[in-house]
């Protein structure tokens, strides 16, 4: 694995694994929402999808996130491999919520120079409602991309809880494929 995309819902641990998984096999990780969040108010970098072509275009790299469509195909076409942080919703909401909660008080500077504020609770975008309402959707997407004959030579590696992430990440477990074939996802590994 030179190029490695960490997908999943906002949430699923996709930095803390990226992060983890660039130091283990020495590649550069990239943040995608540092690329992307620029200034106040959440401002999108107006360079974001050259910056994120440029990093793609590179040999060896590793990125956490799906993306905009502007720049997802580019990214699936780049990679070796994906490692899709499948969570169920129920983790994912636990880990989201402790998380925005931990942002909130603590006031955390986060990409750009944002914080999440209380006030920014309220609206649909906010992760904590973005990954209650596109669970489903998200899961989909990724599934589709998986089983699309363009993005064939891909190794999908599909992890269903933490702790299967956790033993993947330290070698504890080796991928294979998954137990519960879906003729459309052949190619998927589970642990």
């Amino acid at each position: 694995m030179e190029r490695v995309l960490v997908l999943g819902i906002t949430g699923a641990g996709k930095s803390t694994l990226a992060r983890a998984l660039g130091r283990r096999l020495g590649l550069p990780f990239h943040e995608l929402d540092a690329l992307h969040f620029a200034g106040p108010a959440w401002q999108v970098s107006a360079t974001f999808a050259e910056d994120t072509a440029r990093i793609a275009a590179g040999e060896r790299w590793v990125l956490d996130g799906q993306g905009p469509e502007t720049v997802r195909d580019l990214m699936w076409e780049r990679a070796d491999a994906v490692v899709w942080l499948d969570f169920p919703r129920r983790v994912v909401m636990r880990r989201v919520l402790r998380r925005s909660l931990r942002r909130s008080l603590l006031r955390e500077r986060l990409f750009g120079g944002n914080r999440e504020r209380w006030r920014e609770w309220l609206r649909g975008d906010h992760p904590v409602w973005w990954a209650w309402s596109r669970h489903a959707e998200r899961r989909a997407d990724i599934g589709r991309r998986a089983a699309d004959p363009r993005f064939a030579p891909l190794r999908v590696i599909r992890l269903r809880s933490p702790g299967e992430a956790e033993a993947w990440l330290n070698g504890g477990t080796r991928s294979r494929p998954d137990p519960r074939p879906d003729p459309a996802q052949g190619r998927i590994e589970s642990t």
